[in-house]
């Protein structure tokens, strides 16, 4: 029976024009335990500047580590999402990915299919994202870091989808990222969808959709950026955590909104639920 604790995905302080150390210590501030930072490649301008949350891979990685450890949370992942069809773009970014959450301490890597290539076929696309995955396992293996591969896109907008992909690789450190929302607007029932996932799931983004978001979008689209506050939509998070109690695996719910207020009114809810 695992463990369910309460983190947040930094999304939630993307409109603060804040630095990526801000938004830790607002996030403990708030209450939660873990915090699962956003990481990109190369360098850019209002993350250097100090007003945006995203944190670049040519930094330290200790400098994830020293502002956890300072605000007095923890690593649930860091949020790589980078296309696993386009390899000239994803296992170079994955594969430092996965170095650096090693020596920050981030024990998931979590990604998606991401948006495919205009040209490409379903076969074309399936043998790249094997490529992608295979050359990213091999570093994986060797840290002990875990994939979570999150349904978003073409090809996992379903459970067989998502399924799919999961087995592409045969590695122990591949695992699924559940995202609420993605699985609910994407037209299934999300409930079902991550019991059948339930002992793969190495991360769960926990994203409500609200009543309104619903109606214009669902069925109609693959995911969404982040969600509403958890408790102000559509997913029921009692069973949620009912069901991730009983994964083999203890799962940290990445609150995955976009704003602060959301994530405080999400961390409050969860919390009469836990």
């Amino acid at each position: 029976m695992g463990k369910v604790s309460i983190g947040v995905n930094m999304e939630f302080v993307r409109h603060a024009d804040k630095s990526f150390e801000w938004g830790v210590e607002k996030a403990a501030e708030l209450g939660f335990e873990y915090v699962e930072p956003m990481v990109h490649w190369g360098r850019e301008l209002l993350s250097e500047a100090g007003y945006f949350h995203s944190v670049s891979m040519l930094d330290d990685p200790y400098r994830i580590r020293r502002a956890c450890e300072k605000a007095g949370v923890k690593l649930s992942g860091l949020s790589a999402h980078s296309p696993l069809g386009k390899p000239e773009i994803s296992v170079e970014y994955l594969k430092q990915a996965v170095r650096f959450a090693a020596e920050c301490g981030a024990p998931v890597v979590n990604t998606d299919e991401g948006p495919k290539a205009a040209w490409t076929s379903e076969d074309i696309d399936f043998a790249l994202m094997h490529y992608t995955l295979q050359e990213v396992a091999f570093v994986a293996e060797l840290r002990g870091v875990l994939i979570g591969l999150e349904p978003h896109q073409q090809y996992s907008k379903h459970p067989d989808g998502l399924d799919r992909i999961w087995g592409l690789v045969q590695s122990p450190v591949i695992g699924i990222n559940f995202d609420t929302g993605n699985a609910y607007l994407a037209g299934q029932d999300e409930i079902a969808w991550l019991e059948l996932v339930l002992d793969r799931l190495v991360h769960l983004h926990a994203k409500d959709i609200s009543a309104q978001q619903s109606a214009q979008e669902r069925g109609k689209v693959t995911g969404t950026a982040v969600g509403c506050a958890c408790g102000d939509g559509v997913v029921d998070w009692a069973k949620v955590i009912g069901l991730c109690r009983k994964a083999p695996r203890d799962i940290v719910l990445s609150v995955e909104c976009g704003t602060i207020d959301q994530a405080e009114r999400s961390i409050r809810h969860l919390r009469s639920l836990l």
